[in-house]
């Protein structure tokens, strides 16, 4: 199609956008933080290439590896892995090899099923010590030998592999990973791959005819299609696991299906009957030497009980296949999520919950619509992939787009734009780039605009307190931005009251809701005596953190000081600006950056304080000392829309001597502290849990999307 003047529009809008923001960060942050923010966004993408797979080494002889001398299976298997074979012996080898040189860090136990192997498979592979070894009497194929080893099994799961795969590194644990993080996951199926590592089959689709369909046959593994988790029709028998309890009662796999063919798909169909989910695992990696064992000619050898098999499966599920897409539809993500509402959600990076409150909020946001049964598509303004925030999103089940993938945005929305019920576009920068695009190629969708915070009213605080005209100036301008794109989306999310209070008055034609952050409870942490310190937590590339922590070290610290010698505090939060950095040369001050893990600080430190002068929308930073029972000293800005009440949920104080006499006072009175920290955790559950939001989040985005509604 023709380049028009609308996709014209948007790379205008992204030109004078970026150069307005680069601008002001500029004047607030100053041209090191500035640089790098620039690198970070707009450095080069490295080509997607297909990840290194693990091949134990080949062997001159003809049968393949030499047999592993031992595995480390436990007696108390959590897991049974069931191998069933049949002759190929090199291959069996080969698989137990990688079982051997990448043990699963799950306790484990393999079981051989030999299905009376006319080759040496009987002499060499009782010699592995750790392997469970059972050979049948007679040829039965795969179904009989499968269910066989079932029987024999210890472990709270199945799993049954295939003796001519060579599972990768962590591939276990990411299969068994999904039954931890979905309580409703019946049957898990692992990504299948090419030796050459091209992708083999990403779950599989049935048509309404029975016939079935490879999903992502001979496409790149990193494709976003293929590379979140999410529902499949079915799941090779390859590589799959299932509670053992769940196959007992479901009758294991179905003889009618014997020798083999089926059985596997008609696992799945029988899964979902009795109300659980059968799933793709991407992350669960096994490269599979297909048609080995078998072959490929359906005309001739057990390959041929595949043709038999479809028409007795398609008359066995009937009624279920009649849901199914028609033979012969080219599947595609539109049409794997047909029956669920599919919502796109674009900000201008991936998130990165462990950094700032925003990502969390809109992290959270997202697994509060996956839990509410939505399809949610992640299309970051800046396509790149984000290493391990990428792969947390589609662990969630999110189809997250990165480049190379992502085409240029709108030749990206003109393909994908009809298919999703609402888009929610974050900050007003991205909606001002966005918003004429989804307005041409998603006509049908419901705009929600996501402000985030307020940008106008927090750059405009910013100003008052730096005395800057300019950056007035420039509150002005973003205050205008914003507005617009309030008045060309459909719906408004703001986080506070008070903002939703100043929109009324501001923007009193536009639907404004309210979607604050969002909490998940971490639990009370450890009792005031084993605590100690105080903490402040905040990336430090947003201006107002910066400046509150410099005030706080500067003017209110050394008063605590005097009273409390001993008591540290540590400064947790990354992009540490050099000024900051200069803050640990302060007695007791420590500047720790980003780290991995923020719990032990907050539930090991005593005191969060919250010493903000100026900023907008409802402060994470809060929200998560209460979160894990930690009591919190803040200023009237800090605790702006939060339902917190001066000496019942936190202490509010605004100079720097009220600051330093209120941290005092908590840090040494326990039933004070005590008080506060219930409270606090009180306050999360009412105002900032995902419960408290799940009804807006169904209001807003899931019920009655239609524009007209």
């Amino acid at each position: 199609m023709s380049f028009s003047l609308v996709d014209a529009r948007f790379l205008f809008d992204r030109a004078t956008g970026l150069l307005h923001r680069g601008l002001l960060s500029l004047r607030t942050r100053g041209w090191r933080a500035t640089r790098e923010r620039l690198i970070a966004q707009f450095g080069p993408v490295s080509a997607t290439r297909r990840s290194a797979l693990y091949l134990p080494a080949a062997d001159p002889n003809a049968d393949g590896l030499p047999a592993p001398a031992a595995l480390a299976t436990s007696g108390e298997p959590r897991v049974s892995i069931v191998i069933p074979v049949y002759g190929r012996l090199g291959h069996t080898l080969t698989c137990l090899r990688a079982l051997a040189e990448h043990p699963p860090r799950t306790p484990f136990e393999v079981i051989v099923v030999d299905d009376a192997s006319p080759d040496h498979s009987a002499q060499v592979l009782p010699r592995i010590a750790g392997l469970h070894y059972h050979r049948r009497g007679e040829n039965g194929g795969f179904v009989a030998a499968c269910n066989d080893g079932a029987a024999l099994a210890l472990g709270e799961y199945l799993v049954f592999l295939n003796n001519d795969t060579v599972p990768q590194p962590g591939w276990l644990e990411a299969l068994l990973r999904t039954f931890d993080e979905v309580p409703d996951a019946g049957l898990v199926g692992a990504q299948l791959l090419y030796p050459d590592g091209r992708l083999q089959e990403a779950g599989g689709v049935v048509f309404a005819d029975g016939s079935g369909w490879n999903y992502g046959r001979f496409q790149a593994p990193g494709d976003p299609r293929f590379a979140y988790l999410r529902e499949a029709d079915y799941v090779s028998g390859a590589a799959i696991a299932i509670p053992r309890a769940l196959f007992a009662r479901l009758g294991g796999f179905d003889e009618r299906y014997a020798p083999a063919y089926y059985e596997d798909t008609d696992l799945a169909f029988a899964v979902r009957a009795a109300g659980l989910r059968v799933l793709y695992q991407p992350a669960a990696r096994v490269v599979h030497a297909e048609g080995a064992t078998a072959g490929t000619d359906t005309g001739s050898g057990v390959k041929a009980y595949q043709v038999r098999n479809r028409e007795r499966f398609a008359a066995h599920r009937r009624d279920m296949l009649a849901r199914q897409l028609p033979a012969g539809t080219v599947p595609t993500p539109a049409l794997l999520h047909r029956g669920q509402k599919q919502v796109l959600v674009i900000d201008a990076l991936t998130p990165t919950p462990d950094r700032d409150s925003g990502s969390l909020r809109l992290l959270n946001m997202m697994r509060l619509l996956v839990e509410e049964g939505a399809h949610v598509v992640f299309l970051p303004a800046t396509p790149k992939h984000a290493g391990g925030y990428t792969e947390a999103l589609q662990q969630l089940g999110v189809e997250t787009w990165y480049a190379p993938y992502a085409r240029r945005v709108p030749a990206w929305l003109r393909e994908h734009g009809p298919r999703f019920d609402a888009v929610v576009v974050c900050r007003h920068y991205v909606a001002r780039e966005f918003l004429p695009l989804l307005r041409r190629y998603a006509p049908q969708a419901r705009i929600v605009f996501d402000t985030i915070d307020l940008h106008y009213l927090r750059e405009r605080r910013a100003a008052e307190v730096a005395g800057d005209a300019r950056l007035q100036r420039a509150a002005e301008r973003t205050r205008a931005l914003e507005l617009d794109a309030i008045a060309h989306s459909d719906i408004t999310l703001v986080v506070s009251a008070a903002e939703r209070e100043l929109l009324a008055r501001d923007a009193p034609q536009a639907r404004v809701e309210l979607l604050s952050n969002l909490h998940r409870i971490a639990g009370a942490g450890l009792p005031f005596p084993q605590r100690q310190d105080l903490v402040f937590v905040g990336g430090f590339r947003h201006p107002p953190n910066a400046d509150a922590v410099r005030w706080f070290v500067e003017e209110a610290f050394p008063l605590v000081r005097q009273a409390l010698p001993q008591v540290r505090l540590h400064c947790v939060g990354g992009d540490v600006t050099p000024e900051v950095q200069a803050l640990a040369a302060h007695e007791g001050v420590l500047v720790h950056g980003h780290v991995p893990e923020i719990a032990p600080y907050m539930d090991g430190a005593r005191v969060a304080v919250a010493p903000l002068r100026f900023g907008a929308g409802v402060k994470g930073k809060i929200n998560l000392s209460m979160a894990h029972g930690q009591p919190v000293v803040a200023t009237s800005c800090a605790v702006e829309g939060m339902h917190l009440q001066d000496g019942f949920d936190v202490l509010v104080a605004d100079t720097p001597d009220a600051f330093a006499r209120a941290v005092v006072q908590l840090y040494r009175d326990e039933t004070l502290w005590l008080a506060l920290s219930i409270h606090g955790l009180e306050n999360v559950a009412r105002h900032f849990s995902p419960d408290a939001a799940r009804e807006t989040v169904r209001r807003v985005f899931l019920e009655n999307t239609s524009r007209e509604a």
